[in-house]
Parts: structure tokens; sequence; C-alpha cells
């Protein structure tokens, strides 16, 4: 009998971009990452940590120190704390999930805390980590998908050169009701022109 594949990993990398340090969640981020994950207008968008569920200090630990770690290991993808590197502080998370290894698609996903928001280091972020997928660890397809009505997360989108591919129905559930998704991609093809600096 022929033993189960080990699951892929992406490598454990450091990222920087003009402004930030994307880097692995430690301890030091249990506090700032609960902080930020219990902002109304990140849970109207994103029901952390599960639909009908508050999000605690504990959750916010599991994240940092057991889950953000396991998704990498399981070979589901990569999250990265998003720090500014100026002032060292904590911004949000940028990572990479839904992994499909054979296929060569990946998903990229992001949140900030409220004082991060307006500065385009969501958008920053993002790039960062779709053109690191794609030109270095050879992908073909980054996803992005975003709530129809969340116009803050569909501009970092449009901003980081994906393109809008169409909407899933009713694909989501929030903590009230379920959303539409938009759904952006980027390809290898869509990178010409665009530099990592990209807001």
């Amino acid at each position: 009998m022929t033993p189960p594949r080990e699951p892929r990993t992406m490598p454990l990398v450091v990222l920087h971009t003009e402004r930030l340090t994307l880097r692995a969640h430690t301890r030091d981020d249990i506090d700032p990452v609960h902080r930020a994950a219990t902002d109304p207008e990140l849970q109207r968008w994103l029901p952390l940590p599960r639909p009908g569920r508050p999000y605690t200090r504990a959750d916010a630990e599991h994240w940092c120190l057991v889950a953000a770690p396991e998704s990498r290991a399981a070979g589901d993808g990569q999250q990265w704390a998003i720090v500014e590197t100026a002032t060292g502080g904590y911004c949000g998370a940028v990572g990479l999930t839904r992994t499909m290894w054979r296929a060569a698609t990946t998903e990229v996903g992001y949140w900030l805390s409220p004082a991060a928001r307006g500065r385009g280091l969501a958008t920053e972020a993002a790039v960062a980590v779709a053109h690191w997928a794609l030109r270095d660890q050879r992908f073909q397809r980054v996803e992005l998908k975003a709530a129809t009505g969340n116009t803050a997360s569909r501009r970092v989108a449009e901003k980081a050169g994906f393109v809008y591919e169409g909407t899933e129905r009713n694909a989501m559930p929030l903590h009230r009701g379920r959303t539409d998704l938009a759904v952006y991609s980027l390809i290898p093809a869509d990178l010409t022109g665009l530099g990592p600096g990209t807001r």
C-alpha cells in the first residue's frame, strides 16, 4: 500500500515592502490581534471566529500560536502579521489559504486594525504576497474574494491589479445572514508592468 503523500508547504519567509514587514505571528501579537478582530466593522464582513460567536482573547492566542502555523504545516497556505517597519506597530494580517497544489492555485485574504486603514497598507501587503506566490512559488492563479458590499476590500483588490471575474451567490455566512462574494484573480500574465510597491 502506498503511503499518503506528505502535504506540501510553503517556505517560511519574511517579506518586505516599502513600508511593511510581513512575518509570522508571535505571542506579542495576541493582544493587538484581539483588539483588531473585535472591531465591529471587521466583524461585519469577517465573522471571526465563526458566525454567531464572539471573538475572545483565547481565540487570538490560538490563532497566533496554533492555527496560523498549523495552516502552513498542513499545506493550506501561510499567514503573516502585517507590521509597519518604521514603528514596529501591528497593522493586521495577510495570508494565503485554500491552496490547491496540483492546480497551482491559492487564495489571498487580509484584514487591518482600524488605525491602519485608509493608507494603502492592505493593498501593499496583498500585492507582496500575491506576487511572491506567482513569481517565487510559481503558482498559476491567486484568487481574492470579498463580500460584494465590502467596498473597502474590493478597492484593495482593484488597486492590487486583480481582475474581477464575477459573483458567487449566497457564498459566505456572516454573523447575520449570508453574503454574495465578488471573485477576483491574478495570474502570471497580469504581472507585466506591476511592481512590488503597487498601491
